[in-house]
């Protein structure tokens, strides 16, 4: 009674989800003055809940099933941000093959309850995937009024140049 009733409203719900997914899908492709589209903004929504549930995790002592979630909700809202081509792209390049292994390796060791080495091997992979990025955030953080006074101390600015010295030919954004 009570148990279909309730499948049967879950069922109505999830098809107006995708009924209304659609056509806003549908909406953002005709609507060419629209600036962010609504796969960026929910992207962008589960890599901050991928990021929440990292802190929790490793603030709760490298609990794993918090670990596991935020790296899941961190993978999944990349690749709504930035799309699943630019995504696949990324993570194929020849040239950072150290990187993406050492990342999934960590992911995997984190779903396979090994949190500490897991979290280990993924910093050093996402560090170097995105250490060219390091700098110009870095540069970019010395104009925010507050934050800027700790960004241009001298031995910060050498700490994060030395992020990009590793490529130096290859000044290009890792996305």
């Amino acid at each position: 009674g009570n148990l279909a009733g309730w499948q049967l409203a879950v069922g109505h719900l999830l098809h107006n989800i995708v009924q209304q997914s659609c056509s806003t899908a549908t909406y953002t492709a005709n609507n060419n003055n629209k600036m962010v589209s609504d796969n960026t903004k929910i992207g962008t929504g589960l890599m901050f809940l991928g990021f929440t549930f990292l802190f929790l995790g490793i603030l709760f002592l490298f609990d794993s099933t918090l670990l596991a979630l935020g790296d899941i909700l961190f993978l999944t809202g990349l690749t709504l941000t930035i799309g699943t081509s630019r995504t696949l792209r990324f993570f194929t390049r020849k040239d950072r093959i150290r990187g993406i292994v050492a990342f999934f390796g960590g992911v995997t060791l984190v779903l396979c309850r090994w949190p500490v080495v897991g979290m280990i091997l993924q910093v050093y992979g996402l560090i170097y995937l995105f250490g060219q990025f390091f700098p110009i955030a870095a540069a970019s953080l010395k104009d925010v009024p507050v934050v800027g006074t700790v960004f241009r101390h001298p031995s910060v600015e050498g700490f994060f140049s030395s992020f990009g010295r590793v490529a130096a030919g290859d000044r290009r954004a890792p996305v």
